[in-house]
């Protein structure tokens, strides 16, 4: 067994300087070049081949710089989207608090007045993370920024125009951070067409 591993580490350099003197195969230009490519044949057209590669390696840098810039500002600009898409269930809930306060102490309780101070707060900070208030009653259904739970038939309202709101929708600058959940108008009921 030792003959064996002494015959496998002669054929191993045991120097840097024994590697330097190892023959190396590397490939010529003639075996990589393809039938029907052709290698540049002068050096202007050398210069030329890497004048082009030097200029679509610098659009690409550019291009790269951009989307990296783009990509940034988007990060920063919806940073908190994840925040306020939590926030929104509690804004909700808090709502009903403040219709159930004003349904049974009035207009006048102090608790409602509080709790409609604390609405004005909410409503002010989200105006200023870049968040409204998508617009849904008495407007066109847009399946882009409503979504519709059901319809009811109505004489005074056209067909697919949204009778109310169930939930309202926000929207982050362009992006939507939730869709306003209506209900559309099926227009006149059939019982009121027939007569």
């Amino acid at each position: 067994m030792s003959s064996e591993v002494n015959e496998e580490t002669q054929d191993q350099p045991d120097s840097v300087e024994e590697i330097d003197e190892l023959e190396f195969v590397t490939e010529t230009p003639e075996e990589n070049v393809e039938e029907g490519s052709s290698e540049p044949e002068t050096p202007r057209e050398e210069i030329e081949k890497w004048k082009d590669m030097a200029a679509r390696s610098q659009a690409e840098l550019d291009n790269f710089r951009k989307r990296m810039a783009r990509e940034k500002t988007e990060a920063i600009v919806y940073a908190n989207r994840s925040l306020l898409e939590q926030l929104l269930p509690i804004i909700d809930n808090f709502e009903m608090g403040l219709k159930a306060a004003q349904d049974s102490e009035g207009d006048a309780s102090m608790i409602l007045q509080g709790m409609a101070m604390v609405r004005k707060q909410l409503d002010d900070f989200l105006t200023d993370q870049g968040v409204e208030v998508i617009e849904s009653d008495g407007v066109e259904f847009d399946p882009n920024v409503h979504e519709a739970l059901k319809q009811e038939p109505n004489n005074d309202v056209p067909e697919g125009v949204i009778l109310y709101t169930m939930r309202r929708g926000y929207r982050l600058r362009d992006r939507i951070l939730r869709a306003a959940n209506v209900v559309v108008s099926s227009g006149p009921s059939e019982e009121e067409g027939a007569s």
